[in-house]
């Protein structure tokens, strides 16, 4: 799945074989945020589902810094 603009965000859902996967995905996205003072949000749903949703919420739209923070989380996988 590409990423989907919905409204003013930038959603995909990841799918892993486990629950202990998405966590680790989860976590493996830290760094990333954090290095880019950037943060998604998560939700981890049907135990092994991430669904990460992007938007710079100072400016109440999608900009490139969520476009470079989901380019980077896809490196992830």
């Amino acid at each position: 799945m590409k990423w989907q603009k919905e409204g003013e965000v930038l959603i995909k859902e990841f799918e892993f074989s486990n629950f202990t996967e998405a966590v680790k995905f989860v976590d493996s996205i830290v760094p990333l945020a954090n290095d880019s003072d950037h943060h998604p949000d998560v939700l981890i749903h049907s135990y092994k589902k991430v669904k990460i949703s992007l938007t710079t919420h100072s400016e109440g739209k999608v900009t490139q810094k969520d476009y470079d923070l989901a380019e980077k989380i896809d490196s992830l996988v």
